[in-house]
């Protein structure tokens, strides 16, 4: 699962570093660092983690883009 995280529209809210911390990090108060590389068993908290974006700046699977068109 690939994820891509649109950082001109999130808000550091922090809550995918709540509940996806071993692929979002917060690095500061503001600014958001993450893997766009899913680790195995890491996809549920991921998708939680997209449901709970009050801006829905992340964005999961083909819709992340894996460079196929």
């Amino acid at each position: 699962m690939n994820v891509v995280v649109d950082l001109n529209r999130c808000q550091g809210y922090a809550q995918c570093a709540f509940l996806a911390p071993e692929v979002f990090t917060m690095h500061g108060e503001e600014a958001l660092l993450y893997h766009p590389v899913v680790p195995d068993g890491q996809q549920e908290r991921v998708l939680r983690a997209v449901a709970a974006c009050p801006v829905q700046a992340i964005l999961v699977g083909e819709e992340a883009g894996t460079g196929e068109r």
